[in-house]
């Protein structure tokens, strides 16, 4: 999925200090972005000036962060008795679905005014319809203390290893896009499309389970994003399929996006993890099947020859990508909020907001991730390799 620098420049870039605060500079001889949501650039006085929320804007401190040792999680959706939800769906609150499987729109409730059994019934409807838009939220201006405070009641805080944070808030993940038309015009150059298809973080030993974006600003029109039910596309497949998927494991790795961002000059926080998590893993709420495969964290399925891992890989990415069927498009609107399974779930943003005068418009997005329990097999007795399956990678 990325190009690095050649050899020497990565050594040297290793041996390199740390940049300053609030730097991201790019080596110029990097030749494409990682991902083309996020800033690999200097911020400038510019943007400063032009974004709405400028106290978000990115910023890169320097805190080293270590693996997050394994820990109890119970899931608050399994908390739930009264299944209608009285806490969460009260007198005027409306609830719109996206597609008839996927996806909701819910209208009349106000984040931060849930108590504990509202926020466990979110955590319900969330596990079932997978992704739930909530327009004009009053947590987008409370700040980011706030915000930290809601997603905290889901599950513990994950710290990105690379990307820009707010400041003093490092759990925070900004997508930031202004400008930047060298950067896209150099990125769609080498690529076909600006989408990457994912799971946020999979490379965990306990994976996200609940997510948080907030749109900050965005452009009028485009800046979607794609969602794919991946427990759908599971269903999908043949008995016979489905069942050499059930026993496979993938190893799901950071140390790529590591590597770029220190071929590029950027802060690294933490130290690449290596993971083997199952290719199909069982939701905990739902009971369902969900394949756990992406296009941007696995390097192996394990006990494939390459050429078969290969087609295997192919295979499933264009399934989820192409299955319109069991996809919802999120359409942003200001103050939005999108909380949504990262278990059940892949997804990509569409980068269609570009101007070819002035490159790419206002795109400004935080992510917070609740880091939730170790993916469970379909097969108990199928264990991982190694103690809690998973290995820590080096520099």
């Amino acid at each position: 999925m990325m190009l690095c620098g050649p050899a020497h420049l990565i050594a040297q870039l290793y041996n390199d200090p740390l940049p300053a605060e609030n730097t991201f500079t790019m080596a110029k001889d990097t030749e494409i972005s990682y991902d083309i949501n996020l800033p690999y650039t200097e911020l400038t006085e510019e943007t400063s000036k032009s974004t709405k929320y400028p106290d978000y804007l990115p910023t890169w401190e320097k805190i080293w962060f270590d693996t997050l040792p394994p820990f109890k999680f119970e899931d608050p959706a399994l908390r739930v008795k009264d299944t209608s939800l009285p806490n969460l769906l009260k007198a005027g609150t409306k609830v719109n679905h996206i597609q008839p499987g996927l996806g909701a729109i819910l209208e009349g409730v106000q984040l931060d005014q849930l108590n504990n059994a509202g926020r466990d019934e979110l955590a319900y409807l969330i596990s079932h319809r997978k992704v739930i838009v909530l327009p004009d939220q009053d947590l987008i201006d409370a700040g980011p203390a706030a915000q930290q405070s809601f997603m905290d009641y889901f599950g513990k805080r994950n710290y990105q290893p690379v990307s820009g944070t707010v400041k003093g808030h490092p759990g925070f993940h900004l997508i930031h896009r202004d400008g930047n038309k060298e950067e896209i015009t150099r990125f769609l150059e080498a690529k076909t499309s600006t989408t990457l298809w994912h799971q946020d973080v999979s490379y965990e030993i306990q994976p996200p389970g609940y997510v948080m974006l907030g749109l900050l600003q965005g452009p009028e029109v485009g800046g979607d994003t794609v969602f794919t039910a991946t427990d759908a596309a599971y269903k999908r497949l043949s008995p016979l399929l489905q069942s050499f998927l059930d026993k496979l494991q993938a190893v799901h790795t950071s140390s790529k996006m590591i590597n770029h961002v220190k071929a590029a000059g950027g802060l690294v926080r933490k130290d690449p993890i290596d993971t083997i998590h199952p290719l199909v893993r069982v939701h905990p709420v739902t009971g369902q099947k969900c394949l756990f495969i992406n296009g941007e964290f696995i390097t192996k399925i394990v006990g494939l020859k390459e050429p078969e891992q290969k087609v295997l890989m192919e295979f499933l990415l264009n399934h989820l990508m192409t299955g319109h069927d069991f996809q919802a498009r999120v359409k942003w609107s200001p103050r939005s909020i999108v909380l949504f399974d990262n278990r059940s779930l892949i997804h990509s943003a569409i980068v269609d907001y570009i101007d070819e005068d002035h490159g790419a418009k206002p795109r400004h997005i935080f992510r917070l991730c609740a880091m939730a329990e170790k993916p469970i097999p379909v097969q108990p007795e199928h264990k991982a390799n190694g103690s809690n399956g998973h290995t820590n990678g080096s520099n």
